[in-house]
């Protein structure tokens, strides 16, 4: 049966691979993004495919442009089914600049150099409340409608960093541990209302986001690029149809009996302990 399912963040490249995965369902897909023209461009490309999709600009931290973006929603495809948490994304003021702080750091000078007493509060607070904050809100917002109903979940997208924090990136890393100890506590909560509450917990997978970090111009591989397939026993960076056949799992009846999960997608990064 088809369901009204409401992505956020849906014009980066994950989430528009899981929302398009989901349209050749048959599922009407409402792609929420700050960025309403790539929201809209990725709506086209299911339209021109014979699925049902519109494109809404929201923003996933203001509670009353969600507002606005639910009643859109609604207007066009009835209540929400299922929700989707995409947004999130992390601040280069939340991350240090190397792995390990040496004493020698302490007399850097260097522009733009920042061990962990030079993180900015300011991009810390950033990272937290776009990832943990931008998926307590449309939750909010969205999963009223679903109480009591059949078949309704939510899907967040968490990290496998949420289990062991990356270097450098401290925010990032604890705002996605947020996320799945939320994702938990939401599973519970909602436990009696016929609300399913699952993470997705995805490895590395090359987006615009992080290219720059861990590849070079020439597309072969930046030391940290390098040092992450090394420790990734599948030997290759994520795709985004990597992540297709877990979310039609999780929002499907085939895992009605299952909430509270949060499942790694990472070619097997978060089980090896590098020996």
């Amino acid at each position: 049966m088809s369901k009204t399912i409401v992505v956020t963040g849906a014009g980066g490249v994950l989430c528009s691979t899981i929302a398009e995965a989901l349209a050749k369902e048959g599922n009407k897909i409402a792609l929420l993004d700050l960025n309403k023209d790539a929201a809209d461009k990725v709506a086209d490309k299911i339209n021109s495919e014979g699925g049902q999709a519109i494109g809404v600009k929201a923003n996933v931290l203001e509670k009353e442009s969600l507002v606005l973006a639910k009643e859109e929603v609604n207007k066009a495809f009835g209540a929400c089914d299922i929700l989707i948490n995409g947004a999130g994304g992390n601040h280069p003021l939340g991350t240090t600049s190397n792995p390990f702080l040496q004493v020698e750091d302490l007399l850097n000078k260097t522009e733009g150099f920042k061990t962990f007493f030079d993180l900015d509060p300011s991009g810390i607070q950033f990272v937290f409340n776009l990832n943990f904050i931008g998926t307590l809100l449309p939750t909010q917002i969205f999963a009223e409608d679903m109480v009591g109903k059949e078949g309704c979940s939510i899907l967040n997208v968490s990290s496998m960093n949420a289990f062991t924090p990356l270097t450098k990136i401290p925010a990032y890393s604890g705002a996605k541990a947020a996320v799945s100890n939320f994702t938990q506590w939401l599973a519970v909560h909602f436990s009696k209302v016929g609300i399913r509450v699952n993470a997705l917990a995805p490895g590395f997978f090359l987006t615009e986001q992080n290219r720059a970090l861990l590849t070079n111009a020439d597309g072969s591989l930046t030391p940290r690029g390098n040092q992450i397939i090394e420790q990734t026993p599948m030997g290759k960076f994520g795709e985004p149809e990597h992540l297709v056949g877990t979310t039609l799992w999780l929002c499907s009846e085939g895992a009605s009996f299952v909430t509270g999960v949060v499942v790694p997608i990472d070619g097997g990064f978060s089980a090896y302990s590098g020996v």
